[in-house]
C-alpha cells in the first residue's frame, strides 16, 4: 500500500505533534524501563530509536514504537536480565532477537494470525499488566521495601507494615498523581504529565534531598547519546522463550493499532508491513541500548490527538528525545522516583480495560473461563508463560466446546416440496433412504459425538441406504473417516450401504488418497453440483432405484 508523503503544508502541526509526544516521552521511558527493572535510560534509548526508526519502516503513519508496558513487565520477568551478572548484554540481545522474530512474522505475512487470539485472553491479560504496574511501583511510591516471590505477596508486605511508609516519598508519589490527573484537564492537556513530574521534583528539597529517591541514586544519566554496540551471541539461545513472549505480544498490540488506526488517506495499514517495522525499530534499539519495544496505543493515540498529520511527526519525536539527552541529562537524573511511580500507577489505572471485561463476561461460560485464569495466572507467574498459558487454555476450550456442538439431523426429501427436518431415527429402517445432514464442524474431536447421533444398524436394517450430505465441508480428517468406514461397513454387513451426497473435490480426492473411497464405493460419493440440492436429490433417486432392485429380488 502507498502511503501519503511528506506534505509541506502539514510539517507545522507534524512539529508541534512531535514537539508533544517527544517530551512527554522522556519521563514515560525513563518510568518504562523502572517498570522493566533495567537501568532507565535503556528505557529512554528504546523511545528514542523505536519511535523514529519506526517511522520509516511501518506501514502505518501513525504508529508510535515504544516500550509499551505489557513488554516491559515481561522484560522484569526474565532472569537473564533482572539477575544475570551482565545483564545490559542480555537486554540488547533480547530486543535484537524479538526483533528478528518479528521481522520473520513480517516477511512470512503472518499479519492475519493475530485474529486467532481471543479477546477473553487479551482482555484477562491485558488488565494483569494494568494491575501488575500498579503493585510493581509501591516501593518507589511509599519507600518501603517490600519483600516477597512476586507483586501481589510485596503488596501484602505492605499492607502488613504500613508504619514504615517513607511520608515525604509518599507525599511527592500523591502530588504527581494530582497533578497529572488536574493538569491534563487544562490547556497543558499531554504536556501536564510532564508538568506534573517537573514540579513534583522541585518539591523533593523541601523534605531534604537525601530523604526521597532521585533517578541519579539507582541510575547514571549520560549526556550523550548511545553508542552502537552488538551483544554476545552466546546469550542468545537462553532468551528464546522471552522473545517469543515479547513478539507475540508485542506484534498484538501493534495490530490493535493497525486495525483501528487508518491513514491519512483512509486506508487501513498492512499488519504483516507493520510486524516488518517493529521488528526493524527492536534490531535498531538493540544495537543502541534499548531494550524490546512495540506499537504503543497510547502513545499512538497522544501524536495524533496532538494534531500529527504524517509519520514525520514521529521522526520529530524521537529527534525530541535526542536534544533531551544531550542537553538536558543532569537535569533527568534529578527527577524524583516517587513522581515516576505516581506517573506508572497514573498509567496502570488507564490501562485498566473495565468495559471489555463486562463484555467478556456477558458472552459465556467459556470466555469467562478463559479471561480469569489468564487474568489470575499473568499475577503469579511470568508473564510470557500467561500468555501461552491463555491462548493454550483457550484453544482446548475451543475444541471441547466446538466438538460437542455437532448435531445430526434427518430429513424427508419429496419433490417439490422443502425438506422436512426431523430427529434421526433410532435405528436404520429397512428398505428406506434416510436423508442424514450434521450441522457443526465436522473434525477430530468432534467426530466420536458424530457417531454417537447415528442411527444404530442392527439386524433389521437390511436394503437400506443413508445419505449423508456433505456440501459445505471442505476437509473431513482422518478420524472422521475412519467413522465413515466403520459405518459403511455396519451397513454392508446387513446388505444396506453407505452414500455420501455434495462432496467436494477436495474431499474425494482425501477418500482417494486414504482409499476410503474404495472401501465406500466410488459409485456411492456424489459430487456437490452447483444446484443447491441436486447432488443430494442424485442420491436419493439412486438410492431409490437400488432398494427397488435388491427389493424385488427377494
Amino acid at each position: 500500500m502507498k502511503l501519503p508523503s511528506i506534505n509541506r503544508d502539514t510539517i507545522g502541526e507534524d512539529l508541534s505533534a512531535g514537539l508533544v509526544l517527544g517530551i512527554q516521552s522522556v519521563p514515560d521511558g525513563m518510568a518504562a524501563g523502572l517498570l522493566a527493572l533495567v537501568n532507565p535510560i535503556y528505557g529512554l534509548y528504546a523511545y528514542m530509536t523505536g519511535v523514529f526508526s519506526g517511522a520509516f519502516f511501518t506501514s502505518s503513519a501513525f504508529m508510535s514504537i515504544q516500550a509499551t508496558s505489557a513488554m516491559a513487565l515481561i522484560v522484569a520477568s526474565v532472569p537473564q536480565v533482572t539477575q544475570s551478572t551482565s545483564p545490559n548484554s542480555s537486554l540488547f540481545a533480547l530486543a535484537i532477537l524479538t526483533g528478528v522474530l518479528m521481522l520473520t512474522a513480517g516477511f512470512l505475512k503472518l499479519g492475519t494470525l493475530v485474529r486467532f487470539v481471543p479477546n477473553s485472553v487479551m482482555t484477562g491479560f491485558v488488565n494483569a499488566v494494568a494491575v501488575l504496574i500498579v503493585l510493581g511501583q509501591l516501593d518507589d511510591f511509599t519507600g518501603y521495601s517490600t519483600t516477597g516471590p512476586n507483586r501481589v505477596v510485596r503488596t501484602i508486605d505492605l499492607l502488613l507494615n504500613l508504619g514504615q511508609v517513607h511520608l515525604p516519598t509518599l507525599i511527592v508519589g500523591m502530588l504527581t498523581i494530582i497533578l497529572i490527573v488536574t493538569l491534563e484537564k487544562t490547556s497543558l492537556k499531554a504536556m501536564g504529565l510532564v508538568v506534573a513530574i517537573i514540579f513534583a521534583s522541585l518539591v523533593v528539597p523541601l523534605f531534604g534531598a537525601h530523604q526521597v529517591a532521585q533517578v541519579r541514586d539507582i541510575a547514571e544519566i549520560p549526556g550523550s547519546l548511545p553508542r552502537p554496540m552488538l551483544p554476545p551471541l552466546s546469550v542468545l539461545p537462553g532468551l528464546i522463550i522471552p522473545a517469543l513472549a515479547l513478539a507475540f505480544v508485542g506484534l498484538v498490540q501493534g495490530a490493535s493499532i493497525t486495525q483501528s488506526v487508518p491513514n491519512p488517506d483512509g486506508k487501513y495499514p498492512d499488519a504483516s508491513r507493520d510486524f516488518i517495522g517493529q521488528g526493524a525499530a527492536n534490531l535498531i534499539a538493540g544495537l543502541l541500548q534499548g531494550m524490546p519495544v512495540g506499537g504503543s496505543m497510547s502513545a499512538t493515540a497522544l501524536v495524533r490527538s496532538a494534531g500529527a498529520r504524517s509519520r514525520l511527526a514521529n521522526m520529530i519525536a524521537g529527534v525530541t528525545m535526542a536534544l533531551a539527552i544531550l542537553l538536558f541529562g543532569r537535569l533527568v537524573g534529578m527527577l524524583a522516583m516517587p513522581a515516576l511511580a505516581g506517573l506508572l500507577i497514573v498509567v496502570g489505572f488507564r490501562t485498566l480495560k473495565l468495559g471489555q471485561v463486562k463484555m467478556v463476561w456477558k458472552t459465556g461460560l467459556v470466555q469467562q473461563v478463559v479471561m480469569v485464569i489468564t487474568f489470575v495466572t499473568a499475577l503469579f507467574v511470568p508473564l510470557q508463560f500467561a500468555v501461552l498459558i491463555g491462548v493454550g487454555l483457550a484453544v482446548l476450550l475451543f475444541v471441547f466446546q466446538q466438538s460437542n456442538r455437532i448435531t445430526v439431523v434427518a430429513w424427508a426429501i419429496e419433490p417439490g416440496r422443502y425438506p422436512i427436518e426431523s430427529a434421526p431415527p433410532a435405528t436404520v429402517p429397512a428398505q428406506r433412504v434416510t436423508v442424514l445432514v450434521p450441522y457443526g464442524s465436522l473434525f477430530y474431536a468432534a467426530a466420536p459425538v458424530f457417531a454417537e447421533q447415528l442411527p444404530e444398524v442392527t439386524a433389521a436394517s437390511r436394503h437400506a441406504v443413508v445419505i449423508l450430505a456433505l456440501r459445505g465441508k471442505q476437509d473431513v480428517g482422518s478420524t472422521l473417516l475412519e467413522v465413515l468406514i466403520r459405518y459403511a461397513d455396519a451397513l454392508r454387513q446387513q446388505e444396506s450401504k453407505l452414500m455420501l451426497a455434495g462432496v467436494d473435490p477436495n474431499v474425494r480426492e482425501q477418500m482417494e488418497r486414504t482409499a476410503v473411497l474404495h472401501q465406500i464405493g466410488h459409485e456411492n460419493v456424489v459430487l456437490v453440483q452447483a444446484g443447491v440440492g441436486q447432488a443430494l436429490q442424485d442420491a436419493v433417486d439412486d438410492a431409490e432405484k437400488w432398494i427397488a432392485a435388491k427389493t424385488q429380488g427377494v
